[in-house]
């Protein structure tokens, strides 16, 4: 994979800050806006790490299957009798599914990964959990969250550590989440990234404002004004804004309300920039009109048009299948692959694939038995998938056992935190020891 040179990159981030983006506020140029971008060229000068942005390195794309994917028929065990006899009405027989060797198959509705896996472009990483594993949907998902063991409670997800320990003086859009709120794994100690559901709702509000001209006022108030920014600033919209940050705290050529000042500017530009992408950026294909498809899409849009992003995040829900599994898992598949095939298309015929890591989590797979509903309860250990252009293919770790279980889970033979070690190390570039805590084992992915 080509990387730009440091040097290069701080020339590029340099240029942009204090050329383009000065550019661009051209209306308005209060006192502070010197100080600021004087102290921004300062921090840059800092840390390579700073001048790292979507345009220029490899991008993560975080895919939540929310609810608890059924693992046992995503990545089927098709040659286990144990499989067979846990699963005698929602198992798959071994002549309806995706057959990858004589005991492995995917879900008979994955045709696209089953292409990927074909090419080259597919790995899986199976029996993914942690020890002590929780059935709870809220607490399991803040432990993937903050890769935290499951008897501590962080307050800081690991992407948001990321974001403190490796992208200071990042844009806000560093980290995107398309959804309402900002998602758990984004929360630092120096808040940055930003979470809406559609592009247009993307706006900072004073309290109570409601329209899109009341906002931009507010910008213009903000960015113009000679005395103290105010400290207080909400999301609109009925919580579709999560939370952008300011830059990772201030230097000593910044004071308080410049570093504010310059936490609205950044907003602005941000956004003003997802909205032009969103208009004027076009899908290379024809994507399903799911939400998860029209989520990606945005992504794929995002992407194209040079967004300084380096992760991105989306989910798609309805995984509790506790009741009548067969057809609503079924739907789900058909779903997700329908989605991430278009995906993966648009980011070929932009010429993005290898830019680009996908990767596929769930809060908890279901135990191995189904249940008198036909359906599966809340279980343990999963696979991951992952997808990309840069991806080693093929299957990681080991299957678990469907017979030596854990009060009717799969025990997990691999420590999600690995995997997320070996993302941060190996594709994002990062110390993952510093983002995590601690050393995991890292594994041959990417």
């Amino acid at each position: 994979m080509h990387h730009t040179p440091a040097s290069t990159l701080h020339t590029r981030r340099r240029f942009l800050r204090t050329t383009v983006l000065g550019g661009a506020m051209a209306w308005t140029v209060p006192a502070f806006i010197e100080n600021t971008f004087l102290a921004l060229d300062a921090q840059a000068a800092n840390s390579a790490l700073q001048t790292a942005t979507g345009r220029d390195q490899p991008i993560l794309v975080v895919l939540q299957l929310a609810g608890g994917n059924d693992g046992l028929n995503t990545l089927i065990p098709y040659a286990d009798d144990a499989y067979r006899a846990a699963r005698p009405k929602i198992g798959f027989a071994p002549d309806k599914v995706l057959k990858i060797n004589d005991y492995l198959a995917l879900h008979p509705e994955l045709k696209g990964m089953r292409g990927l896996y074909d090419e080259g472009a597919f790995a899986a990483v199976q029996g993914v959990g942690y020890p002590n594993p929780n059935r709870s949907h809220f607490r399991s998902t803040e432990i993937w969250a903050t890769a935290s063991d499951a008897n501590k409670a962080e307050s800081l997800g690991w992407i948001g550590r990321y974001f403190d320990n490796c992208c200071q003086g990042a844009d806000p859009a560093v980290g995107i989440s398309i959804a309402k709120e900002s998602p758990l794994a984004f929360a630092a100690a120096q808040p940055k990234g930003i979470s809406f559901s559609k592009p247009e709702q993307f706006r900072y509000m004073k309290e109570g404002a409601s329209d899109p001209a009341a906002v931009d006022a507010f910008f213009r108030e903000l960015n113009g004004a000679d005395s103290d920014a105010p400290s207080t600033m909400t999301g609109g919209d009925g919580g579709s804004i999560g939370m952008i940050g300011g830059g990772g705290g201030q230097s000593a050529e910044m004071n308080t309300a410049d570093f504010l000042r310059r936490t609205a500017l950044d907003a602005q530009l941000s956004s003003d920039q997802i909205l032009a992408i969103s208009k004027k950026t076009t899908a290379q294909n024809t994507y399903p009109g799911t939400a998860l498809a029209n989520n990606l899409q945005l992504v794929a849009r995002m992407i194209a048009g040079g967004m300084p992003t380096r992760v991105y995040y989306v989910s798609q829900g309805g995984f509790d299948t506790h009741v009548n599994q067969a057809a609503s898992h079924s739907r789900l598949m058909t779903e997700l692959d329908a989605a991430l095939s278009a995906f993966v298309t648009d980011l070929k015929a932009q010429g993005n694939f290898d830019r680009v890591l996908l990767m596929t989590f769930s809060e908890f797979g279901r135990r191995v038995a189904e249940n008198n509903s036909a359906g599966t309860d809340h279980g343990a250990a999963a696979p991951l998938f992952l997808i990309g252009g840069n991806v080693k293919p093929g299957f990681f770790g080991t299957y678990p056992s469907l017979t030596k279980l854990n009060d009717g889970d799969l025990i997990h033979t691999t420590d999600f935190r690995s995997v997320y070690a070996t993302i941060l190390e190996r594709w994002l570039r990062a110390p993952s020891q510093k983002v995590l805590g601690r050393q995991y084992n890292l594994l041959p992915l990417v």
